[in-house]
């Protein structure tokens, strides 16, 4: 059933026949009244490249080395532990730490905030989470689409370490379009995971990004043909693994090169803060040019 996404004088949002702007979603449909209390479900990012979290899905599995002193683990279980009904169970106890258990949490509840926002925003989707975990249902991805289109005035940041799945489902149909305001990224953080680029080089986006961090090591070798905008950073927290200038270096050089906007988010450490975020004695803070849209690229030969 089409979807449509129309104000109530309640307060709320409801999901019917027509999406607002006459903008058709084959097979996606919200199902019920959209509540606008639950302010908690988002919140002011610090994120030096965001204005604000949203997290429709909570819950992840660890996938690669970059993960394995991942912040929304430590932070999913402090909310847990403080009561927020949906973070319960999706952490465990191992060690002295906490990590992810794989369950994964579809908040239908999350989903309208978005639609309550009339200035712009720029948004970080699923900080919490992977949209593209493989436990989120592509019904439920649809949804996320559906929001992200309605709400044009917003800019949406999608990052994912599953770029093989986002590429299969972006390109699986009419339920997701090329939208102008939805950035699409994948991290990246040693030369193991290269492959990840490739995928996102095929992923139908307006505009296509990488996270290098935490960067763990040298990505000398990966091209960013195709790519708009890199965001490199240093792991932060109790057991930050250390990042070498020279491996920022590179990347800024790659950039240049490919024309990619060029982000140098953090030194990171035990005291992120103290380190700082200065590179050659400034601070870089390029954004991507805007695309109208664009098709998946071919791999180069």
């Amino acid at each position: 059933m089409p979807l449509r996404v129309e104000r109530l004088g309640c307060g709320g949002f409801f999901a019917g026949s027509r999406l607002k702007r006459d903008f058709t979603l084959a097979k996606c449909y919200v199902p019920y009244l959209f509540s606008i209390r639950r302010r908690a479900l988002t919140q002011m990012s610090k994120i030096e490249w965001t204005d604000v979290t949203w997290n429709p899905v909570a819950g992840c599995t660890v996938a690669t080395a970059g993960c394995t002193n991942c912040y929304a683990m430590r932070m999913a279980a402090r909310l847990e532990a403080m009561g927020t009904e949906k973070y319960k169970g999706l952490t465990r106890k191992s060690g002295d730490r906490y990590v992810w258990t794989g369950k994964v949490f579809q908040d239908e509840k999350a989903l309208a905030a978005p639609l309550t926002w009339k200035k712009h925003r720029t948004v970080f989707v699923n900080s919490m989470s992977d949209l593209f975990h493989p436990a989120v249902e592509t019904s439920f991805i649809a949804k996320v689409w559906a929001v992200m289109s309605a709400t044009p005035q917003h800019t949406y940041q999608v990052l994912t370490k599953r770029p093989d799945r986002m590429r299969d489902v972006l390109s699986s149909g009419p339920n997701f379009p090329i939208l102008p305001n939805v950035w699409v990224g994948t991290s990246v953080e040693d030369d193991a995971v290269l492959n990840r680029i490739d995928d996102l080089r095929l992923t139908p986006a307006s505009v296509r990004f990488i996270s290098f961090e935490p960067l763990i090591g040298s990505v000398a070798e990966a091209d960013l043909t195709g790519i708009d905008w890199a965001i490199v950073g240093g792991e932060s927290g109790p057991r930050a693994r250390p990042m070498s200038e020279d491996w920022v270096s590179e990347i800024e050089e790659l950039c240049r090169e490919a024309d990619a906007a060029f982000f140098f988010k953090q030194w990171g450490g035990r005291n992120k803060k103290a380190a700082g975020r200065t590179l050659n004695g400034r601070t870089y803070d390029e954004m991507p040019r805007a695309h109208a849209s664009s098709a998946p690229m071919s791999l180069p030969s």
